[in-house]
């Protein structure tokens, strides 16, 4: 698993991540490298995070989707978390990770939606209430 990266594809103006595998701590990191240069490479305005394959996240893995939507935030461009597993939402409300600033969907079509809706509205705001 050394060196392995999580692929990041082009959808139109956003980048789509699926996570197929289980994610360590240092391809999380990769893949906030990765995904910082792409944005910035690509001028993407969304990035969808499929998670629906991770039966398991923890505290580190929690802060990493945290700190992605943080970094796409500054950078122009909203993340939607997409196919989360109520054993990933229970283990990250039992760790008090709250996710500032993420937007969750059940589903990928519903996330494409979100992000298609705020790129016609003209806004990465994320709504903090």
């Amino acid at each position: 698993m050394i060196g392995q990266r999580i692929p990041i594809l082009r959808f139109g103006s956003s980048l789509l991540v699926s996570i197929q595998v289980d994610m360590d701590d240092q391809m999380a990191v990769l893949l906030q490298d990765d995904l910082s240069s792409a944005i910035v490479a690509s001028g993407a305005h969304g990035v969808l995070i499929d998670i629906s394959a991770l039966d398991v996240v923890d505290s580190f893995i929690g802060r990493i989707l945290g700190t992605i939507a943080a970094m796409s935030r500054i950078l122009d461009a909203q993340t939607v978390v997409v196919g989360m597993q109520p054993s990933v939402a229970i283990t990250l409300v039992e760790l008090g990770l709250s996710l500032k600033g993420v937007r969750t969907a059940l589903n990928i079509e519903r996330g494409m939606e979100i992000l298609r809706a705020n790129e016609n509205e003209g806004t990465t705001d994320v709504d903090d209430a």
